[in-house]
């Protein structure tokens, strides 16, 4: 019995020289069934596939390189370690990410390294979500790497440069894996109907039910096998049915029934992973715009893959400050507002307060002069523009302090005409600064005006 999260899949060639029988092989999924044999069978990809290009070599020129393979799910990861495996007869050994342990990880290194040194046969090691393993278990991949004891194909839905050690990084191969397109859904779709490995003739998949399958895959192949192999059990349980038909001796797969088997569709974002950033990015930037729309759109996407709401809400409160600011002085109690309600109320029903400060947000004139003021403020002091205090604002309310000169000169402004005194309130060094420039955007025009007349009155100029 193998150890738990470790596993040897049989390929062209395994330890035991056997392969799937001819009735697990019908047992399996349609996903697994309908696997790519060799990269020309690879749906998408096609950079990956190229003559000459690293993959291709590496499999037709049976190299030992280790990959690192990152991509969205159901792009075909775990296909690529399975071909390479197959098409070089390596032996090939899975550790999940997900249940394995150091432990494990160092068994089956030394099992390979076994092999490897007894019979010659080499062993593709292949790693599903690696950046699920903390640097400890992947320290532990490093050995069989580096004396290429293993040919490691790791997997990953993250950025490698966030989730996987440098170590690692700088001895693997990284090949960045593209989404699937809806054609080539359609693809891999069309193929397991009329493949003896898949559906094999014996059901039409009508253009609506494709349509439908394609849009809830979200780019991802197994999801959509796994759909179609759901529509299939379904149509042929309704085959007495009015909304199931026949043709000749072929089941029709319609619509509703498509829409029976799989009606949720699948949320491409990964919390703690690349899509998080990209989301999140394309969400806050979306709001900058002034796209209420797209704004509305990856706020769903975020809600309903379950990112955190205090998250979003953070984001809002920054952005408000960020890339309205004056503009709209509203914008900022607005997303405090959402945020204090996402607290009090929570999930669902805060969606409501969340959208509606979305919208407020996105539709509000815009401008970033406050944070280029505080930040360009910020450069001068870390550049060692700084100088010292004017006397006459320095604290006066000690004994000695008006021996040394502090406040004396001091102009009260609510004394002043307008309660605007002229006097100089920056050190001399940065004198001349001019940190905070309004736009005459939404509000903004206003307090632009009224800036403009305080400072001459400041200034006296």
């Amino acid at each position: 019995m193998s150890e738990p999260g470790l596993f040897e899949v049989p390929g062209s060639r395994t330890t035991s020289g056997g392969s799937l029988s001819d009735a697990a092989h019908a047992a399996a999924p349609l996903a697994v069934r309908m696997r790519p044999r060799d990269l020309d069978e690879l749906v998408g990809q096609a950079h990956l596939r190229a003559p000459g290009s690293p993959l291709r070599q590496l499999v037709e020129g049976d190299q030992s390189l280790s990959l690192l393979l990152w991509g969205p799910p159901g792009t075909g990861k775990t296909t690529i370690a399975s071909i390479i495996s197959q098409q070089t007869g390596r032996r090939f050994v899975e550790v999940s990410a997900v249940s394995a342990g150091v432990k494990e990880v160092r068994e089956a290194i030394s099992a390979a390294r076994s092999s490897l040194v007894s019979t010659g046969e080499e062993t593709v090691l292949f790693v599903d979500e690696v950046h699920r393993f903390s640097k400890a278990q992947q320290d532990a991949l490093l050995p069989g790497v580096e004396n290429r004891w293993v040919t490691l194909v790791a997997a990953t839905t993250e950025n490698p440069s966030f989730s996987v050690i440098s170590p690692l990084l700088s001895r693997s191969l990284l090949l960045r894996l593209q989404p699937l397109t809806d054609d080539d859904i359609i693809t891999v779709l069309d193929s397991a109907v009329t493949d003896e490995r898949g559906l094999g003739g014996r059901f039409v998949l009508d253009d609506d039910a494709r349509a439908h399958i394609v849009r809830l895959a979200g780019g991802d192949a197994r999801r959509s096998l796994t759909y179609l192999e759901a529509a299939a059990g379904a149509a042929v349980s309704r085959l007495a049915g009015a909304r199931t038909s026949t043709t000749g001796d072929m089941i029709t797969i319609d619509l509703a029934t498509a829409e029976t088997a799989a009606d949720q569709a699948a949320v491409r974002y990964d919390r703690d992973g690349d899509q998080h950033y990209d989301v999140i990015s394309a969400f806050i930037k979306s709001i900058r715009g002034s796209d209420a729309d797209a704004a509305l759109h990856y706020l769903a996407r975020m809600m309903e893959a379950g990112e955190d709401p205090r998250f979003i809400a953070r984001r809002l409160i920054i952005l408000a400050s960020e890339d309205i600011g004056l503009a709209d002085p509203t914008a900022l109690p607005t997303a405090v507002a959402a945020a204090q309600a996402v607290q009090l109320i929570g999930m669902p029903e805060a969606r409501l307060n969340l959208a509606q400060a979305v919208i407020a947000l996105a539709v509000a004139p815009k401008s970033n002069a406050v944070i280029v003021a505080v930040d360009e403020a910020i450069s001068d002091v870390r550049r060692g523009r700084i100088g010292a205090v004017p006397p006459h604002l320095r604290d006066a309310h000690y004994a000695g302090a008006e021996r040394l000169g502090h406040g004396k000169g001091y102009k009260y402004s609510h004394d002043a005409p307008f309660g605007v005194a002229e006097q100089q309130y920056a050190p001399d060094v940065i004198g001349d600064a001019r940190y905070y420039r309004p736009t005459e955007l939404g509000a903004e025009a206003a307090v632009k005006q009224r800036w403009e007349r305080v400072r001459r009155l400041i200034r006296g100029k």
